[in-house]
Order: structure tokens, then sequence, then C-alpha cells
């Protein structure tokens, strides 16, 4: 399967949208299977070529450029688990990254829902007294 057999632009490419927020279409399909990859540049590849290569491929959500280890976070989406390892492996193949280590995403956190009802107060979850 090609990068272009994927789908449509991935969220997000939408002029009419906030930069970093996804666009809403009516005709996309929703993604279910997303990783954050981690990714190291080899030494001669530029950052360039990660950025240029990001904006055509279709899997690729965000990212982010990080001050750590890595060199940046990409998020991917597909429809499918399958068109996602795929998407990991062409990024480790062709934009120029040495290292690139997937976390695949399995389900949100809820953070509005206390997980001790005792604890269900206006205030945060580490202000409760430890007695």
């Amino acid at each position: 399967m090609m990068r272009w057999e994927r789908g449509d632009l991935p969220p997000g490419t939408d002029t009419a949208s906030d930069p970093g927020e996804p666009a809403n279409r009516t005709d996309e399909p929703e993604r279910r299977h997303e990783a954050l990859v981690s990714v190291r540049l080899g030494p001669s590849a530029p950052g360039s070529h990660l950025v240029e290569y990001l904006r055509h491929e279709p899997c690729a959500v965000a990212a982010w450029w990080i001050a750590a280890d890595v060199d940046a976070v990409v998020r991917l989406s597909a429809d499918s688990i399958t068109v996602l390892h795929r998407a990991v492996a062409d990024l480790r193949l062709r934009a120029g990254v040495e290292v690139a280590e997937a976390n695949y995403i399995l389900r949100a956190l809820d953070l509005t829902t206390p997980a001790d009802p005792r604890t269900a107060t206006d205030s945060p979850a580490w202000v409760v007294s430890a007695a």
C-alpha cells in the first residue's frame, strides 16, 4: 500500500481551522488507531526533510520538536492498525529517521471523573489532605 492510498489529508490540514486544532470534516471517517512516535534524526538528515515528509504523509496528524534525547514526537492516526504500522515503518525508512520508537495509544484517560469519590470536590486531587 502506498502513502497516497491511505486516504485523504490528515486532520489539521484545513486552512480554515486554527493551527494545531484538528479539522472537523463530516466526510472523513473516524480514525481509531493512533501512535506517538519518538524520532531521532540521522546525523546527516536535516530537520526540514522530516517536516516536508510529514506534510505529505496522510497519517501524520501533528508533530512537535522536543528538547530531549529525541528530536521530535510525531502523532500518527489511521483507520486500521495495519495502515498505522505501515506509516511507522515508512517514517523509519523514508524520513531520514535514525531511531523511531512507537507508542501505540490504547484509549484516552478520563481526567474529568475522580478515581476516588472522596476526592470529588472542586479542589484538585493533590490538595486533599493526606491525613
